[in-house]
């Protein structure tokens, strides 16, 4: 169901894994930003998140709790080679498209990148990113050509990648739910446990 909602509908299925690989996380120092990447991956559509060089037991425990409360699933792995992780993923079909102020204007490889239905890695970096990294992806994707934040960058590439329809996702088992309101905050509580 394209752009429709529905428990099981996901803007992700089109391509079968829209995945997020983290590289050069410093547990230390980049811990707040990393969780940020992860939750706007998570509620922007990716449905994988996998942190490269290390394991963070706080970055677990944040997606663990927030799918716990909040509904739906993002598959997590830590620790990958990250050169590796690509190579497989590309063996597999699927094409990696990293985000850079260095590479090319997005708008100019946003409807390419849309019309493949090969599963996309879309890669995020930390720290500087080493050189192999732009090899081998099949795309280097700048949002804006001025220093800005991995974070931002990546919920503009996601909300491109499905033209808003994320706005639709349906978090199935959830507990809950954000209800809109213009004034004040309304949060329908759906579950017997506590988050």
């Amino acid at each position: 169901m394209m752009g429709g909602a529905g428990p099981e509908w996901h803007p992700a299925s089109k391509y079968g894994k829209v995945y997020v690989l983290r590289l050069g996380h410093r547990p230390q120092r980049d811990k707040r930003i990393t969780i940020h990447v992860a939750l706007v991956a998570r509620a922007f559509g990716a449905n994988g998140f996998i942190l490269e060089g290390v394991c963070d037991d706080s970055i677990e425990r944040t997606l663990s709790r927030v799918n716990r409360c909040w509904g739906g699933h993002v598959e997590y792995e830590c620790g990958v080679k990250g050169t590796r992780y690509i190579k497989g993923w590309k063996q597999n079909s699927g094409e990696v498209i990293h985000l850079t102020m260095y590479g090319v204007p997005f708008n100019e490889v946003i409807d390419e990148i849309r019309m493949s239905p090969r599963p996309k890695l879309i890669i995020v970096g930390a720290e500087k990113v080493e050189r192999i990294y732009y090899e081998l992806s099949d795309y280097n994707v700048s949002i804006g050509l001025q220093p800005h934040s991995e974070v931002a960058a990546l919920a503009i590439f996601l909300d491109r990648l499905y033209r808003g329809s994320w706005t639709n996702i349906e978090f199935h088992g959830a507990k809950l739910k954000i209800i809109p309101s213009d004034r004040g905050k309304r949060v329908e509580w759906r579950g017997e446990d506590e988050c």
